[in-house]
């Protein structure tokens, strides 16, 4: 199965059990717009929980607020947002559809990158454990011939990008010759600046004065509110204050489902320190993030750091950590070093002195500010892509198994009483009720047992109980694993702490 082809199989199966679905699908849905379902909701909320926890409890100087979505637009002119916050557009003139330039040329790009690992991976078939592939990059033709294409065209796509030249933007697609995915053509208009931000009008005037913004991010919310926060908590330099919560933005292109959407959620930290310090900090908190993804046990392998080639204006240090999804490595946090650009905006726009008294060098300044973000749902489908097998089973069958990390799945448990009869349901109800108000559950008895199994593999479940003609004499019960598919009698009385050990959130936190 091609990466493209397990894409699809997966976005079926989100669908199918209820993990997310096109948002206003009975009116033919809205593009890059998704809803989460009664299964993609837990999950979701278990990776916020992991985030939150991880940030405000086991570092104290990290604590948390929520603010609103809507901000004074005077906001979003201190952040650079009004001015700058724009993408470089294309309209193909055959199909009338709209396109990022810069996204064409990415996807470019990365045909390259996969033309060249399609020879890397036919290199090893062929010699095997021999395979020097340091030596093949730097010898084969066809390698060294896409190489040096893509050396090339990634020089002048950086070069227009550092200059945000939007004509070489343009002359790198016609050179290119990329076309149009819907008309096949290369008949492209030139390139064009687009603000991403929604705006609606404050009250019913409908005067320029009385525009609002939907946030673009959640930052902005936690630098407003630094003030009131570090004064009320009496926080001390270095903290932080963090932050989940939706924002929006105009995207033209919807691709790679709930990649990249129109509205989304993230989790982000600013932490304040002061000037000379920050890059002390940054590095820190690349190890501390990097620390929390890899504790899910997804494979580092999974996960590289990408430094920024062009930094962003607030900025004087960037890194992405980069997630391989199945449609290859792409960005799944940034760590940013923002200097003081933000609460220095704010203090000049609004007039409101905004900085720090240290005590120990005895003089004020405006804090500097590392910062981490994630998107909530890119976080999710990087969980929900690497958990998702097809195992082939002994006598040709196979079952479709999401092995999510245990304290992160929507069902902690189902009790599935063997037959609907005998007493096993009322003993499988006294089951549901020992372990009911510590574990997300699903009583189920539908269908046979071995078609109940396969309908919690599919949405994760770690364990599976079976209450049987045995259970009402020896009070005992039968758990199945759900990676393993291991089972083991285990006394009802033990139930409890036994499924306890793996799905506690506190097994990942530990880990930090």
């Amino acid at each position: 199965m091609t990466q493209e082809e397990l894409f699809k199989v997966l976005v079926a199966h989100c669908k199918e059990y209820g993990f997310i679905f096109p948002s206003s699908e009975i009116y033919d849905g809205l593009a890059a717009v998704y809803d989460y379902g009664q299964m993609g909701v837990e999950l979701k909320n278990n990776i916020k929980r992991y985030w939150w926890e991880a940030m405000t409890r086991l570092n104290e100087n990290v604590v948390g607020i929520d603010s609103c979505v809507f901000m004074h637009p005077k906001t979003w002119v201190a952040s650079g947002h009004v001015a700058a916050f724009n993408d470089p557009l294309i309209d193909n003139k055959d199909s009338k559809k709209r396109y990022r330039a810069d996204v064409l040329i990415e996807d470019y790009l990365a045909k390259i990158e996969e033309k060249i690992a399609k020879e890397v991976a036919k290199g090893k078939k062929r010699f095997g454990d021999s395979f020097d592939e340091a030596q093949f990059r730097a010898t084969n033709p066809n390698v060294l011939r896409e190489q040096a294409k893509y050396d090339e065209v990634h020089g002048r796509y950086k070069a227009a990008e550092d200059a945000n030249d939007l004509a070489a933007y343009k002359q790198i697609i016609l050179d290119c010759e990329i076309v149009d995915p819907i008309s096949g053509t290369r008949n492209w208009t030139d390139v064009r600046q687009f603000n991403l931000m929604f705006s609606t009008q404050g009250s019913n005037t409908g005067n320029g004065d009385d525009v609002l913004y939907l946030r673009p991010e959640t930052a902005q919310g936690i630098f407003v509110e630094y003030l009131n926060v570090q004064k009320t908590g009496h926080m001390k330099i270095p903290f932080g204050i963090a932050q989940i919560g939706k924002a929006f933005r105009n995207e033209i292109v919807a691709r790679q489902f709930i990649f990249r959407m129109k509205e989304f959620e993230q989790m982000e930290m600013e932490f304040f320190v002061r000037p000379g310090t920050e890059m002390e900090w940054f590095a820190k908190w690349k190890e501390n993030r990097m620390k929390w993804h890899v504790a899910l046990g997804m494979g580092a392998e999974n996960y590289r750091f990408h430094d920024h080639e062009k930094l962003a204006h607030y900025a004087n240090a960037a890194t992405d950590i980069e997630f391989n999804f199945p449609f290859g490595f792409k960005e799944l946090e940034g760590i940013h070093s923002r200097t003081d650009f933000d609460l220095g905006n704010h203090q000049k726009l609004s007039g409101k002195k905004i900085q720090y008294f240290d005590p120990d060098l005895g003089e004020s300044y405006v804090p500097y500010c590392v910062e981490t973000s994630i998107g909530v749902d890119r976080m999710f489908l990087a969980v929900l892509s690497h958990s998702y097998n097809v195992e082939q089973l002994e006598g040709g069958d196979s079952r479709v198994v999401l092995s999510l990390p245990a304290p992160l799945a929507p069902v902690k448990v189902a009790v599935l009483p063997l037959v609907k009869k005998d007493g096993l349901p009322e003993l499988a109800q006294e089951v549901v009720d020992e372990i009911k108000y510590d574990f997300a559950y699903q009583y189920d008895e539908k269908d046979s047992i071995g078609k109940r199994y396969r309908r919690q593999d599919a949405i994760g479940t770690p364990f599976c109980v079976t209450v049987d003609n045995d259970s009402l004499n020896d009070h005992c019960v039968t758990v199945r694993e759900r990676d393993t598919m291991q089972q083991e009698r285990v006394p009802i009385a033990e139930l409890r702490a036994l499924i306890d050990k793996k799905v506690n959130m506190s097994n990942l936190l530990r880990k930090l």
